[in-house]
């Protein structure tokens, strides 16, 4: 069992029923998925592999392409055309991800205060901009000189916004303070 999810169990859903006042405990919210997310400028071949590839290294799993849904006449994409790299992270993936993030690579960021995050009801997304704070893209870093911004976004089972963000300060995510 992930030191994460053990916390869940042991210490977070009891904190959840007293705050929140659940009397259900299959309805408490819990960590659904996170979405790995490099949004390309360009349809540059070179530019898609070197994201995919970051991709798998940041997260072990294998990503794919997205293509453009409609045309972008200011990038110059077409209908069709590969305009970026997903990965979706669930079970043990999403909980060794975050833990990589806690313990590799914020504390690698100098001067760091918080992540600048858009919260919604049942989802958070913010944007990693310098991506070689991950120690496996730091030994290749010859092949990832341009790489997008990596956007994360942490969607759970939860019904308020309030109920996320006590979700993710509980799991020692540092959010900034509005």
């Amino acid at each position: 069992m992930h030191y994460l999810e053990d916390f869940y169990i042991k210490n977070l859903k009891y904190d959840l029923i007293n705050k929140f006042f659940y009397k259900n405990v299959k309805k408490l919210p819990i960590l659904k998925k996170i979405v790995l997310n490099f949004g390309c400028k360009t349809t540059n071949i070179k530019a898609l592999s070197a994201n995919l590839l970051a991709l798998e290294l940041i997260a072990k799993k294998r990503g794919s392409l997205r293509t453009a849904k409609q045309p972008n006449l200011a990038l110059k994409i077409k209908k069709g055309n590969p305009a970026g790299c997903i990965l979706t992270l669930n079970k043990n993936s999403k909980l060794n991800f975050i833990s990589k993030i806690l313990t590799e690579t914020l504390t690698k960021i100098k001067q760091f205060d918080g992540l600048k995050s858009k919260c919604e009801k049942n989802c958070l997304s913010y944007t990693i901009k310098n991506s070689f704070n991950f120690t496996c893209l730091e030994d290749h870093s010859y092949l990832f000189n341009n790489l997008s911004n990596l956007n994360v976004t942490i969607i759970t089972e939860s019904s308020k916004k309030e109920e996320t963000l006590f979700i993710l300060k509980a799991l020692q995510i540092p959010l900034k303070n509005k």
